[in-house]
């Protein structure tokens, strides 16, 4: 179910890469992701619900998605 309403996340996931959810000190984000050349993607320091943050992480990895193939 997760890899049908989150396509771009499973994607990143099968890919090696990797998402991050929650605050963290040195960075106010509250979702990351990242592949092993580094960050991909920081989201914005809050957000009103859960599925409001992986929805955001979900379109902004299109761009990332797209130049990696």
């Amino acid at each position: 179910m997760f890899d049908s309403r989150f396509p771009n996340i499973a994607d990143l996931v099968a890919r090696g890469g990797w998402f991050e959810l929650g605050e963290n000190e040195d960075i106010p984000a509250m979702i990351r992701a990242y592949d092993h050349g580094g960050t991909i993607y920081e989201g914005k320091s809050s957000y009103p619900t859960l599925e409001a943050a992986l929805q955001d992480l979900e379109e902004n990895l299109v761009k990332w998605l797209e130049e990696t193939g």
